[in-house]
Order: structure tokens, then C-alpha cells, then sequence
């Protein structure tokens, strides 16, 4: 039997996915939330980090903004509802189960100003030739991030696409070499970047736009 919505007894839904494996979706402080295993994938302390950095970023200037690694889609409601966008966002998410409970959960759906593609992000970025003004990347399976994102083809295609990008790059501490080596090939082709550290006491934010000379 489905439990009522208490701030003592919230609802919790659990479901597995092949992709993200065991999911819950539950209520904290009267906001649903989407948690993997061991993090949050939605509507939580996530949800505050990319707000932190998103504030870094002048907003106004994207027309069009590329998302990938969606999950629920709470970068998406950050996006029209505390800064306003009204205009393109594209959402790239490997998993169905993910794309299924953004719809059923959260209400985020395909509009007039919303595509949402179920694709792998390092397979979308090399078969990309558009460009966009905002690249926003958070892409994980639990706390984990899949290899590929860290290696430089990726982000090679990255800085082919946008001037402006946004990393979710909480990594492990063995995993620093590999942020100082994009960090470093970022700024190899002309970009400005910036490590935002212990972001809401944990993440760590890497913001990196081209300067245009």
C-alpha cells in the first residue's frame, strides 16, 4: 500500500534501471527528490550546485542551451524558473527510465522549447554540428563518472560546440589528474576557466568560457 505524504513518513517509489541501477524517488523538506544510490540525481543539493554556477554565467546571452546528463530535469526548472530562459534548451539523457520519471515526477516534458533526446552524450557529441551557447555537463552513474568524460576527445568536441561551459566535475581525488589535464587543455585553446571548489560543501564546479579576441 502506497504511504501517505508526511514529513515523517514521506512517499518513496523505488525503480531499477539498467542504465542508473537502483533509483528513489522521495519527499525532503516538502520537495520531491531523485536519488541513485549513494547521490542525488535531481531536486536537491544538485539542484543548488549548478544554480551556484549557472549565476556565474550571463544567462541572457543564450539562445540556445545544450544539457547533457538531464536526469530529472532540475537544471531545466533552475533554468525557467529562476532565471527566466524562455528560449531552446536541448536535453540529452542515455536513459529511458530517467527521460519516463522526469515525465511522470517532475513534469518535464518536450515542448516548443524543450527537445529531450534519449542518446549517449559522448556519441552525441561526435556526430554534433551545431553550436550552442551554453554547454551544461553533469553526467554521472551514481557518484561515478563514466571514463569517456574525462578523456580529451570529448572535450575536444565540447569547445568545438560552445564558448561556454558548465562541468559538474566532482570527481574522486585520483581522478584530479585528469581535471588538470582538461583544465589544461581548455586553456590551450583559449579559454578562460575556473574551479569552484566545495560548491554547497561538496562539488566542484569547472566553468570555462572562450575569450574572443
Amino acid at each position: 500500500m502506497k504511504k501517505l505524504f508526511s514529513y515523517i513518513y514521506p512517499v518513496t517509489k523505488k525503480i531499477t534501471s539498467k542504465f542508473s541501477g537502483d533509483l528513489e524517488i522521495t519527499w525532503y523538506n516538502g520537495i520531491k527528490h531523485l536519488n541513485s544510490t549513494n547521490a542525488n540525481y535531481s531536486y536537491g543539493s544538485l539542484q543548488k550546485i549548478l544554480k551556484i554556477g549557472l549565476q556565474k554565467i550571463d544567462i541572457s546571452t543564450c539562445k540556445e542551451i545544450l544539457i547533457l546528463g538531464m536526469g530529472g530535469g532540475s537544471v531545466i526548472k533552475t533554468l525557467q524558473n529562476d532565471f527566466n530562459y524562455q528560449h531552446k534548451i536541448i536535453a540529452v539523457e542515455i536513459d529511458p527510465v530517467i527521460i519516463k520519471i522526469a515525465d511522470e515526477e517532475f513534469d518535464v516534458k518536450e515542448g516548443e522549447n524543450l527537445s529531450i533526446i534519449c542518446d549517449d552524450a559522448e556519441l552525441f557529441m561526435q556526430l554534433n554540428t551545431k553550436n550552442f551557447d551554453l554547454i551544461i555537463i553533469d553526467l554521472y552513474i551514481d557518484t561515478k563518472v563514466p571514463s569517456p568524460f574525462l578523456e580529451s576527445p570529448f572535450w575536444r568536441n565540447l569547445m568545438n560546440a560552445s564558448s561556454t561551459i558548465l562541468c559538474n566535475a566532482s570527481l574522486e581525488l585520483k581522478d584530479g589528474n585528469k581535471i588538470a589535464k582538461i583544465v589544461q587543455l581548455l586553456q590551450g585553446k583559449n579559454y578562460d576557466v575556473a574551479l569552484e571548489e566545495k560548491v554547497n560543501g561538496s562539488n566542484t564546479l569547472l566553468i570555462a568560457n572562450k575569450n574572443i579576441k
